[in-house]
């Protein structure tokens, strides 16, 4: 069941939900790494766009929050919650919330990776009834990750 806001998403989102994590991704986590080459070159609104083409993995996963105005999105394969981003002006207004919420009653997201150093996101998912499971990886080769799942008493 969809709530008011959360839909599917389809591929007229594309380039909404391409902007969300390509503006995410420099104002959260291009601190970290500095990585010119990679935050202002590789990844760009074009390209991320392109991965959610009409019959997409990625498109069939993909819920965004609209209200009018596509203002976040979250992406659940099975259990993971693979990605969940709202516009950078929008955050604070429990968008994020909603859709963490919408992910873990209607699609029994359990579990997610989030990036060791983003101490904001981790709060935000622990706030959410998420906790760190101790488990831990690197993606890329210099991306470390932390493993939070979803606390036993909930639903």
């Amino acid at each position: 069941m969809l709530t008011d806001n959360i839909r599917s998403a389809e591929e007229r989102d594309a380039s909404r939900i391409a902007e969300m994590i390509v503006a995410n991704y420099r104002v959260n986590f291009y601190q970290f790494f500095r990585n010119d080459p990679f935050y202002f070159g590789e990844l760009n609104v074009l390209d991320t766009a392109a991965e959610y083409k009409e019959g997409s993995e990625a498109l069939s996963e993909t819920y965004v929050y609209d209200d009018g105005v596509v203002r976040g999105m979250i992406r659940v394969s099975g259990e993971e919650i693979v990605k969940l981003y709202v516009e950078p002006m929008f955050q604070g207004r429990h968008i994020g919330a909603e859709l963490l919420r919408f992910a873990v009653t209607e699609l029994k997201a359990r579990w997610l990776w989030a990036l060791e150093y983003n101490e904001r996101g981790i709060a935000f998912y622990k706030r959410n009834g998420f906790e760190p499971t101790g488990e831990k990886m690197i993606e890329d080769e210099w991306v470390p990750l932390i493993k939070l799942r979803l606390r036993a008493d909930l639903p």
